[in-house]
């Protein structure tokens, strides 16, 4: 009795010590990483910019300051929401527009520094931290388990990591988390005011993310596990909570009908958009990937890809994640571990399946793995506390290592200017900064680009580039032969991830092609 007392003293101590450094890596160095590529364009649709008129307006063959290109960055003068609206719906359907919606608001009202800008998903990421309790103490009825759940997902390095980043995925897990929260609760009190929160969440849900779809499933295979393997005399009940569950589904998607409508139209140009997700990587790069999405949870420190110490140290993590699925089965009723195991599975396998069968990378990319992510954080938020609680003292050294694990994540991630996370956008710091030390009146030459990204990464860019650095954007096809006009003679501009129409048309006599940083992202015209 007296190890349990101090045990719980000393969890209680550890979860206010979490959540005290989880906020405040939630807000530490928020604006230093690189703004980068889809921040971008979370910035341009919210003030209501399309990309094909800023493309229109900018590669014109001319050269413009780099500042100039941050007026994308704020409210389009004369615009509307409905502008910001129209932008997603014209060209980037695949994203409801629920959260733009909300940034622009945000940026009508704080501005659209870099902080700024990103203060709103860190609210978004504080907001999941409550439903988070809750959602734990509807599960496993206990004050303990519920405050350790609540403490993990504030230090979480990925939670963290996404929570500075201006895109919807702090949102969207506030939404699986509050989905699931109501859910449960009104499983449990099954009243109409009930179920119409738990359909409110989910048409907020829906608005945030497609793959909000995931954790519905996920629920819907729940409630009907439920009805299948309860008791004769629990049939009745259960069977009424799948009738509700469905017409609250029903319902949420009715009211998502116009955005359906929306995707249905520009189907297409969704699916264009999304297609980098369908290219086939291979088993072994897929395994690599789940290994680093699902440890992130709890660490994230990065000593290469094909690093073995990368994949030693998250295996660890992984070997704890399982052992904490397995005593949530055997230790939990049926309600609870149905719940942990759904809630994970379901949604991995919908994105596993499709890789496996039909090639591609949808469940590699940790971002679409949110909805799995809360029963993990849950199951071994049980595993710990009861593990702790029961007098296991060398679960009190893995609770330590799972703490200074992700503090040392967080602390690493806080001090860098880029994460994994950037994607497109990783290597821009380092390229702006070979361009800042080049002269003190540098010149870079782009376009569009084969894939069309140059536009995002230029403004990215933009950000971190002296202000006398220029900017010689060329329309597509390039014209080469106008920009010695345009350059002075004793300047060897950069060249900004040149198309392969421009690396062929560019003849002898106007100079030759040097890449000077790896990946081709930049490359220098030698007279």
């Amino acid at each position: 009795m007296k190890y349990s007392i101090l045990a719980s003293r000393w969890l209680r101590f550890i979860i206010i010590f979490l959540l005290v450094v989880g906020v405040f890596f939630h807000f530490f160095n928020l604006d230093k990483k690189v703004y980068w590529h889809d921040e971008v364009y979370t910035s341009m649709r919210a003030a209501g910019f399309t990309r094909d008129e800023i493309d229109q307006e900018l590669f014109q063959n001319r050269i413009v300051s780099a500042p100039l290109l941050q007026k994308y960055q704020n409210i389009k003068p004369g615009s509307t929401p409905a502008d910001t609206i129209k932008s997603l719906a014209i060209e980037d359907p695949q994203h409801p527009p629920l959260y733009f919606f909300i940034a622009r608001l945000w940026m009508q009202a704080f501005g659209s520094s870099l902080a700024a800008s990103r203060a709103l998903p860190v609210l978004f990421s504080l907001l999941a931290l409550p439903l988070m309790y809750g959602l734990a103490r509807e599960l496993f009825a206990s004050r303990i388990v519920a405050t350790l759940a609540t403490a993990l997902l504030a230090i979480s390095p990925f939670d963290i990591l996404f929570a500075q980043t201006a895109r919807q995925y702090s949102l969207l897990t506030a939404a699986v988390i509050g989905s699931s929260f109501l859910l449960l609760r009104a499983l449990r009190l099954p009243t109409w005011q009930n179920w119409g929160l738990f359909t409110l969440a989910n048409t907020i849900g829906w608005y945030t993310h497609p793959f909000f779809g995931l954790t519905v499933v996920g629920e819907g295979v729940y409630v009907l596990l439920l009805l299948i393997t309860g008791k004769k005399q629990e049939a009745p009940k259960a069977l009424q909570a799948v009738i509700k569950f469905f017409l609250a589904v029903f319902c949420s998607l009715l009211l998502y009908l116009p955005w359906i409508i929306v995707l249905v139209t520009n189907y297409q140009r969704a699916s264009a958009t999304t297609d980098w997700t369908r290219i086939d990587v291979g088993f072994i790069y897929l395994v690599k990937l789940w290994i680093l999405s699902f440890s992130s949870l709890f660490l994230d420190l990065d000593f290469g890809f094909d690093s073995v110490w990368t994949y030693l140290l998250r295996l660890t993590v992984i070997l704890v994640i399982g052992i904490a699925i397995y005593t949530v089965c055997r230790r939990t009723s049926r309600a609870t571990w149905l719940f942990i195991l759904t809630s994970i599975f379901v949604p991995f396998f919908m994105l596993m399946l499709p890789d496996l069968l039909l090639g591609g990378k949808r469940s590699g990319v940790s971002r679409y793995l949110i909805s799995c992510y809360p029963g993990i954080q849950l199951a071994v938020a049980y595993l710990l506390a009861t593990k702790i609680l029961d007098g296991r003292r060398v679960w009190r050294g893995v609770m330590l290592l799972v703490m200074s694990g992700a503090i040392a994540s967080c602390t690493a991630s806080a001090f860098s200017d880029s994460w994994w996370n950037r994607d497109l956008s990783y290597f821009n710091a380092e390229v702006v900064r070979r361009i800042n030390n080049a002269t003190s009146s540098a010149i870079v030459i782009s376009e569009i680009g084969d894939d069309y990204t140059n536009t995002g990464d230029l403004i990215s860019m933009s950000y971190l580039l002296h202000d006398d650095v220029s900017l010689l954007l060329l329309s597509q096809p390039p014209q080469l032969e106008n920009v010695k006009s345009l350059l002075p003679d004793s300047i060897e501009p950069f060249v900004f991830r040149p198309s392969k129409k421009f690396i062929e048309e560019l003849k002898p006599e106007q100079g030759q092609l040097v890449q000077v940083f790896p990946s081709g992202k930049l490359w220098q015209i030698n007279k």
